[in-house]
């Protein structure tokens, strides 16, 4: 599943108040997995060998996982911490072994972003293309819930899906996707009313989120406190990413009918944080804490690599185009340090989510989240404190090419889309696939 060293840096994250770079912690550590090659975020992956022909109720047994004690070869990790916080050397913990059954849910599908669960059972997704599709009882219907004339170019055209949290009462269904209007690229949001498989009654929730052909964002996502969290790319413009009048390089938080929050960070305002490149994961840790995940740069700047996992705070700037992981190109002394970041590697992380239900105990409470380029759902192991990362963890790598998310589904199984498809990955017979991941 995975073998060889891997190398990534970890950095604890100090406490609220002395988030600064002069308080910046960096441990360079040792971990199980493999070097992953830098080489643009998205472009095309080594080819992959061809996987066996698959139909919906066909499955893949994994290999049990057993994760690798703290790492031993190369050098020992280095930390460097204030005088005011002393930070111990983080160890990598040891559980049991795993073992993971991998089912194929659906297959046949074009580039999908997006999958989420109504409480009915019914399985929505996005096909970037431009179709939201629905599935019953492990079943892909044949006729789109919604087709959308969108700009499916390069990165951009029908990303993100998120169904409102009382949708049993509601039927909402909110979509992000990329338009043209003349020669400019867009995205917005506008949420749908289901009814009888089909969405209708389109109401725009925010719109004129700047677009290009890369660096769309594109993740949305309900949190605890019921708000609508979006997540939106530099758009190809990396000083607007630090303009808090640009809706661009931001997380958006805005109400469900899209009006601003009261106690949004900048009044009248629905950034929530910026100094974001590219973010595309959004998840909730179970005490509500919010992590998202962040490609670095593919070259832009002359720089290449650094993604991030970040811990979202309300208000804060993670520095970007000015700090890129652990580089620092222009001092910002108030730019939030990474929880994670990729070092000379290039990830490109997509969607995430939390363990939470239970199935998987040895994977209760850890994030997960999906790799494109790296072509690995990575797992990441957090201290109680969730600002400590004492384990990173790459699985599946390369078994089934690009992934794009992961979602914890109602039945506790976990749910892993690829995006073979997209126009950078090597794609086989069946893809793209909805994979389940469920005790083996």
């Amino acid at each position: 599943m995975h073998s060889g060293p891997h190398r990534a840096r970890i950095l604890r994250q100090p406490k609220k108040q002395r988030l600064t770079r002069r308080s910046f912690l960096l441990a360079t550590l040792a971990l199980p997995g493999c070097a992953i090659g830098i080489s643009r975020q998205e472009s095309g992956p080594p080819t992959r060998p061809p996987l066996p022909s698959p139909s919906p109720a066909a499955t893949v047994t994994a290999p049990v996982i057993t994760p690798t004690p703290a790492a031993t070869a190369g050098p020992s990790p280095t930390v460097a911490s204030s005088p005011a916080t002393p930070v111990p050397t983080p160890t990598v913990p040891t559980s049991g072994p795993v073992a993971i059954r991998v089912e194929t849910v659906l297959t046949g599908l074009e580039a999908p972003w997006e999958v989420a669960f109504a409480p009915d059972g019914r399985l929505f997704l996005t096909e970037r293309p431009g179709r939201v599709r629905l599935a019953v009882n492990g079943e892909l219907l044949a006729e789109p819930a919604l087709t959308l004339p969108v700009a499916a170019v390069g990165e951009g055209g029908l990303l993100g899906l998120a169904l409102h949290p009382n949708f049993g009462e509601t039927h909402w269904v909110y979509l992000y996707y990329t338009y043209s209007e003349g020669n400019q690229l867009w995205n917005r949001v506008v949420r749908y009313t289901e009814s009888n498989g089909r969405l209708v009654e389109p109401q725009v929730i925010i719109d004129r989120i700047p677009g290009a052909s890369i660096h769309d964002g594109g993740r949305i996502a309900f949190g605890p406190d019921g708000r609508l969290y979006i997540t939106t790319g530099d758009a190809r413009n990396p000083p607007a990413a630090q303009d808090r009048t640009s809706l661009s390089g931001k997380i958006l938080r805005v109400e469900p009918d899209g009006s601003i929050p009261p106690d949004n960070p900048f009044p009248g305002s629905p950034v929530w944080s910026y100094g974001h490149r590219n973010p595309q994961g959004l998840a909730w840790s179970p005490d509500g804490r919010l992590y998202a995940t962040e490609h670095g740069p593919t070259g832009d700047l002359g720089l290449a690599a650094h993604d991030e996992v970040n811990l979202i705070e309300p208000g804060r700037n993670y520095g970007w185009p000015f700090v890129v992981g652990t580089l620092v190109r222009q001092e910002l002394p108030d730019a939030v340090p990474p929880l994670i970041e990729s070092g000379n590697d290039t990830w490109a992380p997509s969607g995430a989510t939390f363990v939470t239900a239970g199935r998987i105990p040895q994977w209760q409470g850890n994030l997960l989240f999906a790799g494109l380029r790296s072509q690995a759902l990575w797992r990441v192991v957090l201290a109680p404190d969730g600002q400590t990362v004492t384990q990173l963890e790459p699985l599946y790598r390369g078994e089934f090419g690009r992934l794009r998310t992961v979602v914890e589904g109602p039945d506790g199984a976990l749910y892993v889309l690829t995006s073979n498809r997209d126009g950078r990955g090597s794609p086989q017979r069946g893809d793209d696939r909805l994979l389940r991941l469920v005790p083996g």
